[in-house]
């Protein structure tokens, strides 16, 4: 992760002081007809455009004088002194973010992943990161992909997909105790995208099918269980009651027979057993008078 950092040097402000500079000590010179008017408006301009500077509301900038640290400057116009005084690049103080990614790292049950994370970080304070560290954006960059490849090597592949969250708020506790010491904080980290081998996902879904198959096997065969107790439940209360056998024996005649249209071959030998051939007789005799 690298973001290029702003410089405050040239400012428009001094380039415009400078110009102005310049058509005063121009005027003055056609005017009481000397150069040096002109000279000293050349000078006054150039020590103007290289002294005055401009931070923006959200900048800080180091001062150093002859190497030795004066201070913070910004945000607003601010002066130096050419030559002597030097200015460190702007710190940005908004919230930013950066971009980690680690490919084909081993988790804890050697799988091949790749993983890609985004973090929300932001200077607190703008004199540590300048000061304590040599390039603190560099450095972020570098501790978030180590960090990143350590929780991935510390966790299984079930945990990095389906506990991203709570893998995001140890990456950012992990960093947070890094960057602390350089005035960084950072306020929290997310797992976008975890990506397996193409061929290590086709297995996945095959197993996953598998699974899911067993299990409704599993459930048919408890379902038919369930359903043999009930017949057997069922047989002993009609071993003890033959009229209800005869009453549910009739009951499914009259639902197959009530359909329109329907035909049922009974053999006579059950109809024999059940006694139904009275009940039929008479039913028959029921509907011819009807008629």
């Amino acid at each position: 992760m690298k973001i290029q950092q702003t410089n405050t040097s040239l400012s428009p402000v001094g380039g415009v002081l400078a110009l102005a500079c310049l058509a005063v000590g121009g005027a003055w010179a056609i005017a009481i007809r000397t150069p040096w008017p002109l000279f000293g408006g050349v000078l006054l301009g150039i020590y103007l455009l290289l002294s005055v500077r401009v931070a923006d509301q959200w900048e800080r900038v180091a001062l150093l004088r002859l190497g030795r640290y004066q201070g913070l400057r910004g945000p607003g116009m601010f002066w130096i002194i050419p030559v002597v005084d030097s200015v460190s690049l702007s710190v940005d103080q908004r919230v930013r973010v950066g971009n980690v990614k680690a490919e084909s790292t081993l988790t804890r049950d050697t799988v091949p992943v790749s993983v890609d994370a985004v973090f929300f970080w932001v200077v607190w304070n703008a004199e540590k990161a300048i000061l304590e560290v040599e390039d603190f954006e560099e450095a972020i960059g570098m501790a978030a992909q180590t960090a990143l490849r350590e929780s991935i090597g510390r966790h299984e592949l079930a945990q990095m997909i389906t506990e991203r969250e709570a893998i995001g708020e140890e990456l950012q506790r992990t960093l947070d105790e890094k960057t602390n010491p350089w005035g960084i904080t950072i306020q929290s980290v997310e797992v976008r995208d975890v990506q397996i081998p193409q061929a290590l996902e086709d297995a996945m879904s095959r197993e996953a099918q598998a699974e899911r198959e067993r299990r409704a096997r599993i459930i048919f065969g408890q379902a038919e269980s369930e359903a043999a107790e009930k017949f057997v439940s069922a047989a002993q209360v009609y071993e003890g009651h033959p009229m209800a056998l005869h009453l549910r024996a009739m009951n499914m005649l009259y639902e197959a027979m009530k359909e329109k249209g329907a035909m049922v071959v009974v053999p006579s030998s059950a109809v024999e057993t059940m006694g139904l051939g009275g009940q039929l007789g008479l039913a028959s005799m029921a509907r011819k008078d009807v008629v």
